[in-house]
């Protein structure tokens, strides 16, 4: 009795001990990071301000001082720091001339193509360091035609000329820059017959709307001469290493292999300024553009031409092998180190970045500072957390796709997921994008922050009430360095962000002054960025199980297969295989979250804990690697780099997120051709989705066939 009673006490002593001395849970850690005690809205300013006090655009000297300063801060942080650099073909601007002809009898307007400074502009000492305006990748050339406006110069648009009578073929396009990405404005012109393009920011969509509107410094809208610059490029990562990384000494194809790849554009572009832009409107003849053609309240009447305004566009742009450089920071796990949890955004800008990407920079910084001061309150992480600031992102997402291409099959065996944070801040409003497997968490994690505009309700509360369509969004554009671990590899992703577009989006107005008169004057936007993308890390990286959900997938795939089928119910195409493979993927999602389950309710004692170790260690395997059976190793028809089957951008527009982009492009292929072979390459792509889904169902599931 005597020895019982002892053990007993044993027993209950030793209880007491590890309650009293055992670190806390992972929980509590992760709500002192949100906590107002972690947070620094003044650091983060302080950061940005760093960061954007110079115009650095990849491969330049300040670019490279702005790594030194995101190394340093790191190796502060006490995180361990490295470079990867990388050399890679970039291009810029060498000579480039715009003139209009207005007719053959009156002399010709020469345009400056300069972005003005402002009065008491505190860049203006460092304002010749901007680059001079261009598309970067463009063509070379110099031509001569009649101008064309083709409104936001998508392929609809161009039906709608057809429909007009009007014949682009031989003429310079005007586009308005807007609704679909610039590389595919220029390649649908190429495609139309034009010579070369031109490429504006309407008064309607970034002026304010005109009228009385005012504009930066005054108001957060785009001058008159502010010009949107970006990168032209169709592919992803160095164009000279399609598919393998840019290391020193390493095989590169030639430019003639490059111009014939189709990634990059085979006539000259330009982008201008609204101001610009009108000057050419006012001189289109021809028949008036449609309504929804228009632009701001008093802006001339728009018609199409062609002319008899005559464009002469002149570019000569320079290619350089320039090195390029990723800063990395690591957390080493301690349970699981070789499991990867990875956070990234990129550093360099077309011109100050303020907003893009550098708000996105000082948050990471942030979040950074924040593991430093969690780690010395006793917190060490399961799993191993990557922090990544890439370079070259503007250019073709070019650092990000190197580095996953250089670890390949490392990263498809280990990242748990991607988070990335491109543009933290550009105004109020919460988004979130990402694969649906992620979806509760980040509703979980939104939850638990509160909202930096109104202190009475969480970001979640804000995020639902102004939110009309679905609350998460997909990630099936190529718009930031996500693309590469998820459309590529096929690793889990996110991507979240305060604000939608905002209006002097790659122009040299995108600076400091920007962010802290309209953007985020407190900088408190940002701090809740910072708290809501850790967040989502601290629990991918800590908790036993990973919080992934993939009922969530299966219902979004069921829906967007639905539609599909709506879309051609009367061409004969079957979607049977593809729902009979959602629902196994169903079934396989019910089953592994009830394993989850019955592990957590079997575990008692500290000591049986460990026997259990392996169970869990599977069943996470499996949530982590069925993304990555939603790849192909042929990818898309005529796309192959784009592995994954179920989210990649659309072919005619780069920005543009849709779910199954092989149908979808075999559906717009043979709406066009309507033949039998066409749309027989539709029930293909069917197929090809179906096998891809019943293969995430079986590793989910966990066994052989």
């Amino acid at each position: 009795m005597l020895k019982t009673t002892g053990a007993t006490f044993l027993a209950i002593a030793t209880s007491f001990f590890i309650l009293l001395f055992s670190p806390p849970p992972k929980s509590y850690y992760h709500s002192l990071f949100i906590s107002s005690s972690l947070s620094d809205n003044a650091s983060i300013s302080h950061h940005l301000r760093t960061l954007t006090r110079r115009p650095h655009v990849a491969g330049s000297q300040a670019n490279a001082e702005a790594a030194s300063y995101v190394l340093s801060t790191l190796s502060a942080c006490n995180i361990k720091a490295h470079i990867v650099s990388y050399d890679v073909l970039l291009t810029y601007p060498y000579s480039r001339s715009l003139t209009l002809t207005p007719s053959p009898s009156e002399p010709p307007i020469t345009f400056d193509l300069k972005q003005e400074i402002y009065e008491g502009d505190p860049y203006a000492d460092v304002a010749d360091e901007v680059l001079p305006t261009n598309h970067a990748y463009a063509k070379s050339g110099s031509v001569v035609g009649p101008v064309v406006y083709v409104n936001y110069g998508r392929v609809e648009d161009y039906g709608t000329l057809k429909e007009m009578g009007v014949n682009v073929t031989g003429t310079v396009v005007l586009a308005r820059y807007g609704e679909i990405y610039r590389g595919d404005i220029v390649m649908n012109a190429f495609e139309a017959g034009a010579i070369g393009a031109l490429v504006y920011t309407d008064r309607k969509d970034y002026g304010g709307g005109g009228g009385d509107a005012k504009w930066f410094p005054d108001d957060k809208w785009m001058p008159p001469s502010g010009i949107q610059v970006g990168t032209v490029y169709n592919g992803s990562g160095d164009p000279t290493t399609p598919g393998w990384a840019s290391s020193e000494g390493c095989e590169r194809v030639s430019i003639e292999e490059v111009e014939s790849s189709g990634d990059v554009p085979l006539i000259p572009s330009m982008p201008i300024s609204g101001a610009d832009g009108e000057t050419i409107l006012r001189l289109i003849g021809g028949q008036i553009a449609k309504d929804n053609w228009q632009g701001s309240i008093d802006a001339p009447t728009y018609r199409v031409g062609p002319g008899p305004g005559v464009v002469n566009l002149e570019y000569n742009g320079k290619q350089v092998i320039a090195t390029i450089q990723n800063v990395m920071g690591v957390i080493e796990g301690v349970e699981e180190p070789d499991r990867f949890v990875i956070l990234g955004n990129h550093r360099d800008a077309w011109t100050f970045g303020a907003v893009d990407p550098n708000s996105g920079t000082a948050a990471l910084l942030e979040v950074a500072q924040r593991l430093q001061k969690l780690q010395r309150s006793g917190w060490k992480p399961r799993r191993t957390i990557i922090l990544c600031n890439w370079d070259a992102e503007e250019y073709g997402l070019t650092g990000s796709t190197e580095w996953v291409e250089e670890n390949r099959d490392l990263l498809a065996s280990r990242a748990v997921a991607y988070l990335n944070v491109d543009c933290a801040v550009s105004g109020a409003g919460f988004h979130a994008s990402g694969t649906p497997q992620l979806d509760d968490l980040l509703k979980q994690a939104a939850q638990q922050v509160q909202d930096p505009d109104n202190s009475s309700q969480t970001i979640y509360e804000q995020w639902i009430q102004s939110t009309e369509s679905s609350l998460i969004g997909r990630l099936g554009g190529a718009g930031s360095d996500y693309a590469a671990f998820l459309q590529h590899i096929g690793v889990p992703a996110a991507d979240m962000r305060f604000g939608a577009e905002y209006p002097v989006y790659h122009s040299m107005y995108d600076d400091y002054t920007w962010m802290e008169k309209f953007g985020d004057p407190m900088f408190h936007r940002n701090v809740a960025v910072a708290s809501v993308w850790g967040l989502v890390a601290l629990r991918l990286a800590d908790e036993e199980f990973l919080p992934f959900n993939y009922h969530s997938y299966a219902l979004e795939l069921q829906k967007r297969a639905e539609d599909l089928e709506n879309e051609i119910s009367d061409k004969g195409i079957t979607f049977s295989p593809l729902f009979k493979s959602i629902e196994e993927l169903s079934k396989a999602a019910r089953k592994i979250n009830n394993q989850k389950k019955e592990i957590k309710e079997a575990k008692g004692w500290t000591s049986m804990r460990r026997n259990d170790h392996v169970k869990v260690r599977e069943l996470n395997d499996r949530l982590m690697m069925a993304e990555r059976a939603f790849t192909d190793r042929d990818g898309l028809l005529r796309r192959p780099w784009y592995k994954h089957l179920i989210y990649a951008p659309s072919r005619h527009n780069d920005y543009g997120s849709t779910s199954f982009p092989g149908i979808d492009d075999a559906i717009e292929n043979a709406k066009n051709l309507n033949t039998a072979e066409s749309w027989h390459v539709v029930q293909h792509e069917v197929w090809r989705v179906a096998r891809a889904v019943k293969h995430a169902s079986l590793v989910l599931d966990g066994k052989l066939t």
